[in-house]
């Protein structure tokens, strides 16, 4: 039941990235806060999966392992966690950028 569980989240996921651009260049940007955080403050278009879903939910949405992932929340601690996991689930190209407002800064945008 709970992988079932797991499998429809991670289509919920896809079905509402679909259209989105969370790709910013060959870079996938993923936010790794809580519902609530991202529903105050967000960055239009990336991607939103709490850290400690990261593994699960990630590959229904970037299956290759090759991609380079780019993640943050409020201060880089949970980025650090889900990166940490996701390299050990075979993913190659992970940075943790720190905190939200550090991701718009690498991005130029705006707040």
């Amino acid at each position: 039941m709970k992988i079932m569980l797991r499998t429809f989240q991670a289509a919920l996921v896809l079905i509402a990235s679909l259209g989105t651009s969370w790709a910013y260049g060959d870079v996938v940007w993923v936010d790794v806060r809580t519902y609530l955080e991202h529903k105050v403050d967000h960055i239009e278009g990336d991607i939103r999966i709490s850290y400690q879903d990261v593994v699960e939910e990630l590959p229904a949405l970037v299956p290759d392992k090759n991609t380079e992932i780019k993640l943050y929340c409020r201060s880089g601690g949970r980025a650090e966690r889900a990166k940490n996991a996701l390299i050990q689930a075979g993913y190659q190209d992970v940075e943790n950028v720190g905190s939200i407002d550090d991701a718009r800064k690498l991005r130029d945008l705006a707040e």
